[in-house]
C-alpha cells in the first residue's frame, strides 16, 4: 500500500468504526494531472448512496487537515466495492461461506491455478481457507491466493 493510502487508512479507520462501516480499501490513482482518492466501504445489508454521502462528509474535513497528497489537489470518492470485487478481508471470505467462488492462485494446487469452489471455512487467524473443489476438501493458504471473488450468475 502506498504511503498516502496508509496515512488515509490510519486516519479514517476509527471514524468508520464509529459509524459501523467497514473500510475495505483505500486507493490512490493518478490520471494525468488528475488524482483520485477512493475509499471503498461495506456494511451488513449493503451500502447505500446515503452511506457513501455520510462517510464522505465525515472524512472530508479530517482529510483536508491531514493533507495526504502534500498540497496536490485530488477528488475524494466514496464507493461500495461492487459485486465482482476481489475478496480482501477475513470478513469478505466469511461473508461468502457456502457460496461459489472463483479462485486464481500464484502456483497450481491439484494441477490447476484457476478454478471455482465453494468456501467451507476460514480460520480465525486468516491464514487458510477451506474449500470444496468438486467434492474434495482442500485447504488454501491465504498467501497463495492471487484472486478470489464471487461467481456471478445471471
Amino acid at each position: 500500500m502506498s504511503k498516502i493510502c496508509d496515512s488515509v487508512t490510519a486516519l479514517i479507520l476509527p471514524i468508520l468504526e464509529k459509524m459501523n462501516i467497514e473500510l475495505v480499501e483505500v486507493e490512490f490513482k493518478k490520471r494525468g494531472e488528475q488524482c483520485d482518492l477512493t475509499v471503498f466501504i461495506d456494511k451488513d445489508g449493503g451500502v447505500s448512496l446515503d452511506d457513501c454521502e455520510a462517510v464522505h462528509n465525515a472524512i472530508d474535513a479530517p482529510l483536508d487537515d491531514l493533507d495526504p497528497t502534500g498540497g496536490k489537489p485530488y477528488t475524494l470518492n466514496v464507493s461500495s466495492p461492487g459485486l465482482d470485487r476481489p475478496y480482501k478481508t477475513l470478513r469478505d471470505y466469511r461473508k461468502h461461506i457456502g457460496e461459489e467462488t472463483e479462485f486464481s492462485l500464484f502456483k497450481p494446487i491439484e494441477g490447476v491455478k484457476k478454478f471455482e469452489a465453494v468456501i467451507k471455512n476460514v480460520d480465525d487467524d486468516f491464514t487458510t481457507v477451506t474449500v470444496d473443489l468438486k467434492g474434495k476438501t482442500i485447504q488454501l493458504n491465504i498467501k497463495e491466493i492471487a484472486l478470489a471473488r464471487a461467481v456471478i450468475k445471471f
